[in-house]
Order: structure tokens, then C-alpha cells, then sequence
């Protein structure tokens, strides 16, 4: 740091000013300083700073999976508030959503130095008696029904789930049948429970419930079911790389989208406009979840008060081309 301030021509503290990036330095002495930064190969050196300031300025990721766009896309979110922040982030997947690997995972991330950590394990695991997380951990847990345990941020499963299922029946259709996500997953009961719930609540049957595993493939597969079931009109899907796979096996089948049967997903996926058709589905703000992540665990670190129990985001239903009327012989 010496150094580079003799070659900066200015003082050791404010090269520890640039470095830190506080505000109230002059633009051209900031550029200086960097210059001479540069020309030294200076780092900061992170854990001495760590150590000073009582802050690794990270935030540890603990996930199932990268492969659902749910997950993707809350990490992108995560990841970009906690910019905003001025803080990294450091990801851990965790191969199989046990105790034992996510108490392996908290040591791991102890190892590497965070301040905090942000728990996105899809299967039901914490709302289990037997699991715990570490005492004093400073967490929040994304898509969980981990309860008044934890700090816990979720979108509104429930009400997006409903507002599918009655634009449906309001379009006319006498029932609403279900591809649901995997078992075990807490989003994919989350849904199935309020589909159930929104069909009894209108006085209407309750189909059996198809399940696939997320993808377009199993979706696929339960749509190749549904379009052998003549009785069906309307099907609401847990997610919309699900409904991708339905629209297909239905076309192939012969059953016309929405003339035969109507179809709405779940997430709201970027290319959902640009399925044939347009799918109809229910928006999440991932942006917004990621947002009140960082948001809680700084809260927790700055010691301020934290809201028990689950903070939800609220869905909307975007209607597109893939939901209309039942056809009238119905």
C-alpha cells in the first residue's frame, strides 16, 4: 500500500479509501491510485481486510441443483443484488438434499469465509424434526416450508396456483387437470395442494394427478396421457418446461391447443411468449425474491430486526394464446 501511494503521489489512506471503494475521493485521484495499482500488481488483500473489519463481504449459496429454472434464475438474482451490495457470492451444490451433506456444506462454506448464507434446497429437508441448521448461522432459506425456524422467502405458490386454476374454470371448463412436479419437492406440493384446494373450493372433480420431474420430457410423457383422456379440457402444469413437453404431445395427438384444450404453466420462462401457442402462465419475480434475500441475511448481519416466519412475493397470471373456452360439445 506504500508503494502504490508513492507512486500515486498521495497519502496511504487514501489508497485504503480507493481500495475499499468509499465514496469522497476525486475522480482523478481515484484513477491514480488504480493506475498505480495496476502498474504494481496491488491487490487488496481480502481476509487481512476480513479480519480488520470483522467482514468477508460474501454471501455462500447452498443449492440442490443448477438446473431449474427456478433455481437459475434466483441465483442470477442473488447474485446481482448482492452486487449491488457490494458483496460476492459463493456457490455450494449439494449432491443429495440430506443432513449430513448440508451440515458438510455449511463447514465448507466456513472454510471459505462468509458472512452469511442463503439455503436453496427444493426437496422438503428443513421443515424435518431431525434437521437443523448450525445455531447463530446467520440464514435465509428460498422455497422451503421451513416455518418460524428460519428466515424464508418465497413467491406466493398458493395464490399463482389459484389464479391458474379459476381463469380456467371461468373460461367454462367443468374441471382442471394436473401435471405436477416431483414429490418430495415442496414447490411441486405447494401447487398440487391449491389446485386441489381451488377445484374443492368451486364444487368441482378433482382429476388424477399426473407427475413429471421438471422437464420437457416428463411433460411429454403426461401429455401423451392427457391426450387420450377425452373428458380433458383444461390442464394446469407445475412449471412451463413441463407444459412445453404437454403442447407437444398434444399436437402430436391431434388435440388442438387452444380449441381441444387449454394450458397454463408456472415461472413465466423468457421463451414463454414464444411457444406455439403463446403460453398462458403464472409470473414469478425472481428479482424480487433474490432482492429480499440479500436484503434479510444484511439485515441479520447488521443485528436489525428480521420478519419471522415466510416473506411472499406475489405471482400474476399473464394470459396468452394457450387458454380459451372448452370446445362447445363439451
Amino acid at each position: 500500500m506504500a508503494d502504490v501511494a508513492k507512486l500515486a503521489g498521495v497519502s496511504s489512506q487514501t489508497v485504503s479509501r480507493v481500495s475499499n471503494g468509499h465514496a469522497g475521493v476525486v475522480e482523478s485521484t481515484r484513477q491514480q491510485v488504480l493506475a498505480a495499482m495496476s502498474e504494481l500488481g496491488y491487490r487488496p488483500n481480502g481476509a487481512a481486510r476480513a479480519l480488520k473489519w470483522g467482514s468477508f463481504r460474501t454471501i455462500g449459496v447452498i443449492l440442490s441443483n443448477l438446473v431449474t429454472t427456478g433455481n437459475v434464475r434466483t441465483v442470477d438474482a442473488i447474485a446481482h443484488s448482492a452486487a449491488e451490495a457490494g458483496y460476492a457470492i459463493t456457490l455450494l451444490p449439494v449432491t443429495a438434499p440430506t443432513q449430513e451433506r448440508v451440515r458438510g456444506a455449511f463447514t465448507r462454506l466456513g472454510e471459505l469465509a462468509v458472512d452469511a448464507v442463503v439455503v436453496i434446497i427444493e426437496n422438503h429437508l428443513l421443515d424435518a424434526a431431525t434437521v437443523t441448521l448450525p445455531p447463530g448461522a446467520k440464514v435465509v432459506v428460498v422455497d422451503s416450508d421451513a416455518g418460524e425456524h428460519y428466515t424464508v422467502v418465497d413467491t406466493d405458490q398458493a395464490d399463482g396456483t389459484r389464479q391458474a386454476v379459476e381463469h380456467l374454470l371461468d373460461l367454462g371448463h367443468r374441471t382442471v387437470w394436473h401435471v405436477a412436479g416431483p414429490e418430495g419437492s415442496y414447490a411441486s406440493g405447494r401447487r398440487t395442494d391449491a389446485w386441489r384446494e381451488a377445484l374443492r373450493r368451486r364444487r368441482k372433480r378433482v382429476p388424477r394427478v399426473l407427475r413429471g420431474d421438471w422437464t420437457a420430457e416428463s411433460g411429454y410423457a403426461a401429455g401423451l396421457e392427457l391426450a387420450r383422456e377425452p373428458s380433458c379440457t383444461a390442464v394446469f402444469v407445475a412449471n412451463d418446461q413441463m407444459a412445453l413437453g404437454v403442447l407437444r404431445a398434444l399436437h402430436e395427438a391431434g388435440r388442438h391447443v387452444p380449441e381441444d384444450v387449454s394450458v397454463v404453466g408456472f415461472d413465466d420462462v423468457p421463451d414463454a411468449a414464444g411457444y406455439f401457442p403463446p403460453l398462458t402462465t403464472v409470473h414469478q419475480d425472481f428479482t424480487e425474491v433474490g432482492r429480499l434475500c440479500v436484503e434479510r441475511v444484511l439485515q441479520q448481519l447488521h443485528d436489525e430486526d428480521v420478519p419471522s416466519g415466510a416473506t411472499l412475493v406475489a405471482t400474476r397470471l399473464v394470459v396468452r394464446s394457450s387458454t380459451a373456452p372448452p370446445p362447445a360439445t363439451t
